[in-house]
């Protein structure tokens, strides 16, 4: 009785960590996995993408632009594949991370006996799939996200309240600054760097999700996600400037 209340347990413990990947919208898919040399070696990144979309995923190359409906990067996926190193075999899985870097599941192993790297790695890279094909993936909306959906189709009237004259009604700046800036990971933070490549800001960790403190020049201030923007916020003047950045994480 001891035994089979242990695999019951087990059963659901494994069966609701496979299930939790069901709350991620898309999947950002690297360039370059570590194991290899150069981007796409083998077609690897180009096969991972072909088979999440083949698995049911959203999935976008990690240097595309997403859709705005894709802004929060914690709605989405990371993955990675790793190489299990083993003697006149390929060994591959897969890992499926989230925007902290935790694992949200891990595939079984992929082998391949074939001695051809391209095919070897193709071969194993399908048959590590197949754990991620049976997971029968399908977007779980969040309650909270469903409801704001509704919310956009009924008409609100805004009542704007009227200013005294004789009171000074303080202001925000509002800016846009529509470069885009790649977030490079560093042991605290990000550097955010544009195209050229320079870096152009420096965001630092804090114990609030998707709040940063921000350097920028001689400028210190926050970056923060409002309404699933990023905006760098500062004072000019005693005056309060909110600058909204793009950023490609």
């Amino acid at each position: 009785m001891k035994k089979q209340f242990l695999i019951l347990v087990l059963f659901l413990s494994c069966y609701s960590f496979a299930q939790s990947i069901n709350d991620y919208k898309a999947v950002i898919v690297p360039l370059k996995y570590d194991f290899l040399k150069s981007e796409n070696q083998y077609r690897l990144s180009t096969m991972t993408k072909a088979n999440l979309l083949k698995a049911g995923f959203e999935a976008f190359y990690a240097n595309q632009s997403l859709p705005s409906e894709y802004n929060d990067r914690c709605s989405l996926l990371y993955v990675d594949v790793l190489q299990d190193k083993a003697f006149l075999l390929t060994k591959l899985y897969i890992v499926f991370k989230d925007c902290f870097g935790k694992v949200v599941y891990q595939s079984e192993i992929g082998k391949s006996k074939a001695k051809e790297f391209q095919l070897a790695y193709t071969e194993a890279l399908n048959n590590a799939f197949q754990s991620v094909y049976d997971l029968n993936y399908t977007y779980a909306a969040p309650i909270k996200e469903v409801v704001q959906e509704e919310a956009k189709s009924i008409p609100v009237t805004k009542v704007v309240p009227a200013v005294p004259n004789n009171v000074e009604a303080s202001a925000t700046i509002n800016k846009v600054n529509s470069d885009l800036l790649y977030a490079q990971a560093t042991a605290n933070g990000y550097n955010l760097i544009d195209s050229e490549p320079k870096i152009v800001m420096k965001i630092y960790k804090t114990s609030i999700k998707d709040y940063f403190t921000a350097v920028k020049g001689n400028t210190n201030g926050v970056v923060l996600l409002k309404d699933n923007q990023w905006f760098f916020e500062y004072y000019q003047n005693d005056q309060l400037v909110s600058e909204q950045v793009q950023i490609k994480f």
